[in-house]
């Protein structure tokens, strides 16, 4: 069972052992305030950590470097076994760490909540100082703890000078470790401190970007546990998902909310950078950056389980990144709106078991990837079909890029993978160019232009993106290649007969499934190296199965889906087919939202019949509203969320009015 406490333990370590030189990616947890994230292993280390903003140079980066990278460590002097699980409906992690003298919990979490603003019905975030906390408590018996801190500064490029201090240690321009412990000794820039602790003791570490001026910040340390924990559990009810996946689907959101941005309304692809595709291979890419298309997927899986403020916060985010660009969209802009994602290399750090290089920036911000302009006005439709309103300029950029669309959709672009050779006419990007321009037309009217170029992307699909032998889909125009993304076709309402959707299904099955996974593709694509199989494209096999009335085939598969998460329910970018290992970013937001949509899509079949799968996302969005709580209920939860999500940035300290109290 996803996150229970009782779950066979994740590590047993012999006396005196060190921690393993890099974990594996699913023995991670993360932890996140709505501005930054860390990563937690199961050994009870973070190794990577950036505070205040989720593309901040980390603070703690081992999991890219063994020897130079930046962790916190709490490690028992004894032989050990841990168990952990997130607090219920929370992102706070809870881990026991049990030895043969006694047992402690260690509970991770970074402060986020909310308070009224003065005057108003909005609220002001809470998680503005960027704090990550670990707190320390017997359970039975005592148990000797070692706790090794060694900060990051500049992704490590020399070891921090550190000074301590009694009840802190400092790092010269980098972060601040406040503590409640015997003084800690530093070394070639490392803090060590040696405890015991025994049933009924309470510890507590924090680390701040900075020096905290005026306060302590571990005499806070309690009641922020108390604020954070309330903020997640107000959040999640309002999930409206009451099908049989409840447990992972409100584990999947609550991955996704920790992914937003605060003081933006951007959605990051993932917490972490350069985490590998393949050990070893250079196919590693950061992903702390906002894909419009992977935030217009995250907001119709919000939307269709209740969620209407991140969808509110995300179209002004829209608004304000493409002021630079506009009608022209680039894939992807900083969490900030930033429009230059400028990539470089740190060949400095080894990377995650010597998978280099380690990268910064992201340079397919560059690329021309025309479907996402499909993506946005998809979802776009789905939030007005659900109650959403968009202003006079928002319906103006809307039209703008459909008027974008009709005009440049039959050039070629690098697809949805970002592949790096040479542009192609992309069957996925030529539908989802035809998906802009049919619900534009649903959502402001019909014009004589988007009707036009509408019914030549369908002829055009139909001539050169079927295999005239075998009769299904290709990757791009005459050539014989699949592509994992065609799956997507069943679900779009793009006008292909029924033979064309099944041959395209079976072909993929045969070609790129390997068991319970799918790859993207096979062909070359203008990179070195291998990948694992892609977890998103498996859900979005679910999809297509249960589209095409294989319900029983789509619910086995996603069953099987389920019980790849890791033990408290997170999902990484790719799987290993051989090992099962996860591979890439983690967590990925990609592999989330696609776990929500097909359960959304499994529940909606089982309550309303095939007939309620057909159409478009906004068309099962509101099938799916009904069928669960009616109309009204959900309109009424919808509207609440909306006020709920309006949360922004403040840089006033956490210790504000209501903590004090």
């Amino acid at each position: 069972m996803i996150g229970d406490a009782s779950a066979t333990p994740v590590l047993g370590l012999p006396p005196g052992a060190c921690e393993p030189r890099y974990a594996p990616i699913r023995d991670y947890a993360a932890i996140g305030d709505c501005h930054g994230a860390a990563l937690v292993s199961a050994t009870g280390s973070i190794d990577w950590c950036c505070l205040e903003r989720l593309d901040n140079d980390p603070v703690f980066c081992r999991i890219l470097d063994a020897e130079r990278g930046g962790f916190l460590s709490v490690l028992p002097e004894l032989r050990f076994s841990a168990r952990r699980r997130y607090i219920e409906d929370t992102n706070v992690l809870s881990t026991v760490v049990s030895t043969g003298g006694g047992t402690v919990t260690i509970t991770d979490f970074m402060p986020v909540g909310r308070r009224p603003g003065a005057g108003t019905h909005d609220y002001v975030h809470l998680a503005a100082p960027g704090w990550t906390i670990r707190i320390i408590e017997g359970n039975s018996g005592t148990v000797p703890l070692t706790i090794r801190y060694r900060p990051s500064i500049a992704f490590a490029r020399a070891p921090a000078s550190l000074h301590c201090a009694p009840g802190w240690v400092a790092a010269d321009g980098g972060p601040c470790l406040y503590h409640d412990m015997p003084d800690f000794a530093a070394r070639d820039g490392v803090a060590v401190a040696a405890i015991e602790v025994r049933a009924g003791e309470r510890r507590t570490l924090v680390v701040t970007p900075r020096p905290v001026a005026n306060t302590n910040p571990v005499a806070r340390a309690d009641r922020l546990l108390k604020v954070t924990l309330a903020f997640w559990r107000e959040w999640i009810a309002y999930c409206r998902y009451r099908g049989p996946y409840k447990q992972a689907v409100r584990r999947s959101a609550l991955a996704l909310k920790l992914l937003t941005y605060a003081p933006t309304g951007a959605i990051a692809a993932a917490a972490s950078t350069s985490l590998p595709e393949a050990l070893g291979g250079s196919r590693n890419w950061d992903y702390r950056f906002c894909w419009l298309r992977d935030s217009a997927l995250t907001l119709y899986a919000l939307a269709a389980i209740g969620y209407g403020g991140e969808a509110r916060e995300f179209s002004r985010f829209l608004q304000q990144a493409c002021a630079a660009t506009y009608p022209d969209l680039q894939i992807m802009y900083g969490i900030g709106a930033e429009a230059d994602l400028a990539e470089r290399s740190l060949d400095h750090l080894d990377g995650y078991m010597g998978s280099r290089p380690v990268r910064t920036g992201n340079g397919a911000y560059r690329q021309r990837q025309i479907d996402v302009y499909g993506e946005i006005l998809d979802w776009a439709l789905l939030f007005h079909t659900l109650g959403g309103r968009f202003d006079r300029g928002s319906r103006r950029m809307l039209a703008a890029f459909a008027d974008f669309v009709a005009a440049n959709w039959n050039e070629p672009d690098q697809g949805l993978w970002e592949m790096r050779g040479a542009p192609r006419h992309n069957i996925h990007s030529k539908m989802m160019s035809w998906v802009a321009l049919d619900r534009a037309i649903r959502l402001i009217g019909s014009r004589p232009r988007w009707l036009e170029e509408s019914r030549k992307i369908v002829a055009e699909v139909r001539q050169h993106g079927i295999d005239p032998l075998a009769g299904h889909l290709v990757q791009s125009y005459d050539q014989p290649d699949l592509d994992a993304a065609l799956l997507l076709a069943p679900t779009l309402g793009f006008p292909l007969d029924r033979a064309t959707l099944e041959a395209t299904v079976r072909a993929i099955e045969r070609d790129l499934r390997q068991g319970d996974l799918v790859y993207r593709y096979r062909g070359e694509d203008g990179l070195t190296g291998s990948e694992g199989a892609f977890l998103i494209c498996s859900f979005w096999l679910v999809d297509a199965l249960l589209r095409l009335g294989r319900r029983d085939d789509a619910t086995a598969l996603f069953r099987n889906l389920l019980a790849r998460a890791n033990d408290v329910g997170l999902y990484a970018e790719e799987v290993d087919p051989g090992s099962g290992d996860f591979l890439g970013n983690f967590p990925q937001a990609f592999t989330h939202l696609a776990l929500i949509g097909a359960a959304v899509h499994l529940d909606l079949r089982e309550r309303r019949g095939p007939a309620a799968l057909a159409g478009n996302h906004a068309d099962r969005a509101r099938l799916g509203v009904r069928a669960t709580l009616g109309w009204h209920a959900w309109w009424a939860a919808f509207r609440a969320s909306c006020r709920l999500g309006r949360i922004r940035s403040s840089r006033r300290s956490v210790l504000a009015d209501d903590l004090r109290a």
